[in-house]
This record gives C-alpha cells, structure tokens and sequence, in this order.
C-alpha cells in the first residue's frame, strides 16, 4: 500500500493508497487446475454456451479469485469454491439483466432456486442444472449440518436478488444502511462460509461457531470483503446504472465527486477490518484449532477479494488514468 502524498492518477491508485489490508497476499497453488475445473464445468451444463457469458467469465476469473480466498486448501474443496464463485457470477448478472425488466420477471428463476435447495425438486433449466449439481458436490464434501446451513446461506443470497431490483426500480434511490443491508444480502460471500468449516479437520462445537463474537466477526468478514470490489466496481457501477454499491450511495448521500464518495468508503472498510484485528486478537486464545481454521478461511474472503479486485479485467475502469 502506497503511503505517500502523491496524488493518485487512478481510482485504483487512491484504494491502494488509503485501503488497510493487514493479510498478506495468497494464492493456492492448484489454481491452475481449478480453472480448467471451472470451464469443463461450466461447459457441462451450458452456461458458457453464450458468448457473453464466456467472455464475462474470462473477465471475472472465477478460479483466480477462489485461489486468492481459499490459499491453503485442498484442489477437491477448491474446485468447489472455483465453482461456486463462477456460478454466482453467472447467476447474478442473469439476475440483474432479468430484473431490469421489473422485480416480478425474476420470480420464476428464483423460485426455481429456492425450490432446489430448500425442497430438492428437479430442476429446470441449466442454471437450475448447474446448481443442483453444485449442491450434489457440496453434500458429498460437507458434513449434513454444513450442506444444510450452505443451503439456508444460499437462500438468502437468493432472495437478496429480488430486494435488489425491487431496489433499482423504485423512483428514490435506496438510502445508506438499507443499501448496505441489501448489499450483505447479494454480496454471496456468506455462503462459502460452511465450505470454510470443511476445511477444518473436524466440525466446530456449535457454542463455538454460534457465539455471538463469532457471529459478529463473520459479519465483518462478509462485509468487508464485499466492500472491497465495491470501490474497484465503483466506474462499472455508475456507468451501468447500479445503486446497491457502497461507493456510490456515500456519492448519493453526501452529494460528492466519485473519488471522495470512494474515500468514504474506504473509511467504512478500514473501521471493519481493525475491529476485525481486534475482535479475533481477543477471541483467538478461546478457540479451537478448527475455530481458528475457519476464522483464517473469513480473513482469505478479506485479502483475496481485494488482491483479485487490483488486477481483475472486470474492473479495470478503476485503473483508467483520469479520475472520473
């Protein structure tokens, strides 16, 4: 991170001046694998038989960016991770094509959503396809009780998508917190959590994964991790018409250019991220190994979406040489 006070050239330039990131940067060494993975499965049930969304998934990297979160584990548990992230990429932006057309357009491919993870009925389209099979792979992976709470998570970043464009439709931008709330909804960070727990040796004691400075500390993760893109995505966003970003409703709230809008909330991110520091400094001596194991795995969502955010086509906007 850059401390200096030259001026910054780039919206890129400024996060990598001001951004407080304490881990340092990771990468899993199968990501290689986990890429190939990733487009033989994708290519399985259909989803990058569109050119768009080929070209989507080669701008996002799904697989570089679940090598950057997911560091230390096994090729298996990464190539589900690699094929998580590629799904919800995929998912999402159908999600928001569809929803511009009213929040109503989307109930069929949500309903079909949550009919998969909540009432196992077959599917019926590809995405349906793809993610009864993502499924599939993650109760083979995951104990009963992880798979279950992957399929709660996964609901809610379902339905997190409908609250979004009903959010985008309305004639008066959605304010700050109800933002954020939104924004911790879509953010499809939370979900990857029990695959975090299945990479521990053992199941955590539920009094230790249910603890409310666990719970607090997860929210946190989840947060900041989202956030982080937020202010790389932040040109894309604004260009496309997005509200549900944190950059941007800190330019709608205070009436401000882009880049004090991303100083703002870069403010936000670094208050997250040292409470973080501190809650785990203080919770550390009482866990388990496992507790420590899957606290690692919410610090990985934290670096690697900034250090997959730095370099990611999908938001190369944020390097443009003249500040917008």
């Amino acid at each position: 991170m850059r401390r200096d006070d030259t001026p910054a050239a780039s919206l890129k330039d400024l996060i990598d001046a001001h951004l407080y990131m304490p881990f340092p940067f990771l990468r899993n060494r199968h990501e290689r694998e986990a890429e190939a993975g990733v487009e033989a499965w994708l290519r399985t049930w259909g989803l990058t038989d569109e050119p768009e969304v080929a070209a989507m998934i080669a701008y996002t990297r799904p697989a570089e960016l679940a090598s950057c979160i997911s560091p230390t584990v096994d090729p298996g548990l990464l190539q589900i991770v690699a094929n998580q992230v590629a799904y919800q990429f995929v998912f999402d932006d159908q999600a928001e094509e569809t929803g511009r057309l009213g929040p109503g357009q989307l109930l069929p491919m949500l309903c079909e959503s949550i009919g998969i993870l909540r009432d196992d009925r077959p599917p019926s389209t590809p995405l349906g396809a793809a993610l009864t099979d993502l499924y599939r792979q993650v109760q083979l992976r995951c104990t009963p009780a992880q798979a279950a709470r992957w399929a709660w998570q996964s609901r809610e970043y379902v339905h997190g998508l409908l609250y979004e464009a009903v959010a985008q439709s309305h004639s008066v931008p959605v304010r700050m917190e109800l933002c954020c709330s939104i924004r911790a909804l879509i953010a499809g960070v939370e979900p990857f959590y029990p695959l975090c727990e299945a990479a521990q040796p053992g199941e955590l004691a539920a009094e230790e994964l249910h603890h409310p400075v666990m719970r607090r500390l997860g929210r946190l993760s989840a947060d900041a991790a989202v956030w982080i893109p937020d202010l790389f995505s932040a040109v894309k966003e604004q260009r496309a018409g997005g509200l549900i970003n944190l950059a941007l409703a800190h330019q709608r709230a205070h009436h401000c250019s882009l880049p004090e809008a991303v100083m703002l909330a870069i403010g936000r991110i670094n208050r997250t991220i040292r409470e973080f520091e501190e809650l785990y400094e203080e919770f550390k001596p009482e866990l388990s190994p496992a507790g420590v194991g899957y606290v690692e795995g919410m610090i990985g969502w934290i670096r690697g979406c900034y250090h997959w955010s730095r370099t990611v086509p999908r938001y190369a906007d944020a390097a443009a040489p003249a500040l917008p």
